[in-house]
């Protein structure tokens, strides 16, 4: 087995390119992989852990993650995952899941945008600027190549922060707004890494036709819930036990976009929600992919397995 520590796998440098390449092969085999629902706990509600397996053929490989939230830890998300082979059950790797959480998810964001935003679509609004909204800009500006308008909602200077991370993108400009609702209204891409929020962000009226709204973290918008004309998600479970999941107007999984078994949009007019916040699937698909880029990078750990059956 071997241990791959939250430096050894951002060091790899692997590049937003290839994170969102893995993410879309990783939802072209969705339907051919095993992927049970997640098990949570919540302690309260700011406060949680989850148990996530997958098993991908095609990888001949399977893991499990854990990740957890407790706002006092810093960071207060963190991750753990483990990888086999699935030929013989092996233990490959214990690997921090940090770096593959914040770059999957946000690779997730970056894709749904590529594949379900207008034409006309050139107003990007983010609010909550941490690893994932990073993320989710590095991954989106290797597959859309015209200029960008950045808005960004004020909260604790993490819009000068952001700024500051992408001031040599020369595609892209930015303007700052005080609240939730004046960023959104008139945007044509709503990207929400807000990871707490009690209340809606925004009326009815802020959300033009055509808007694409991406809310990483799921709350605050279940008011689009009730009128946008179509929702898609990563995984039905992460969504059917939404309070209005049996009055979408349509729904489908993302994946039946990439496989071309959906048009997804179909009008620049349409309202569509993407609850793409990232599954299982994704961070062993990353992590299988990072054990074969780097694993002569990391030395074996010796373990104390027992090597022929025992009794007690």
């Amino acid at each position: 087995m071997k241990i791959f520590d939250f430096d050894t796998i951002r060091n790899a440098s692997i590049p937003p390119a290839l994170c969102i390449d893995w993410v879309e092969e990783a939802l072209k085999v969705k339907y051919e992989s095993y992927l049970p629902s997640k098990i949570s706990v919540k302690i309260d509600p700011d406060i949680f852990f989850n148990t996530m397996p997958a098993y991908i053929p095609s990888l001949d490989r399977f893991g499990v993650k854990v990740v957890s939230r407790f706002p006092r830890r810093t960071p207060a998300l963190l991750g753990d995952i483990l990888l086999y082979d699935a030929s013989d059950g092996e233990m490959l790797a214990l690997m921090d899941g940090s770096w593959i959480t914040a770059m999957r998810t946000g690779a997730v964001a970056a894709l749904a945008i590529q594949y379900l935003r207008s034409s006309k679509a050139r107003e990007y609004a983010f609010m909550g600027l941490g690893n994932t909204a990073r993320a989710t800009l590095l991954c989106l500006l290797e597959r859309v190549k015209e200029p960008l308008h950045i808005r960004l909602l004020a909260y604790k200077g993490q819009e000068r922060l952001f700024m500051e991370r992408f001031k040599d993108f020369p595609q892209l400009t930015f303007s700052v707004y005080p609240d939730a609702e004046s960023l959104i209204e008139g945007a044509d891409v709503v990207v929400s890494c807000v990871t707490v929020a009690n209340e809606l962000f925004a009326a009815d009226r802020c959300f033009k036709p055509g808007v694409l709204v991406v809310p990483v973290h799921t709350r605050g918008f279940q008011n689009c819930d009730l009128f946008f004309d179509k929702v898609f998600a990563d995984d039905r479970g992460h969504v059917c036990g939404f309070k209005y999941f049996d009055r979408f107007k349509r729904f489908d999984e993302f994946a039946h976009v990439l496989l071309k078994e959906n048009p997804g949009r179909t009008s620049d007019e349409e309202r569509i929600l993407a609850y793409n916040i990232g599954i299982a699937l994704h961070d062993v698909y990353f992590a299988s992919k990072i054990y074969d880029k780097i694993q002569g990078q990391v030395a074996e750990c010796s373990s104390s397995e027992p090597e022929e059956k025992f009794w007690v």
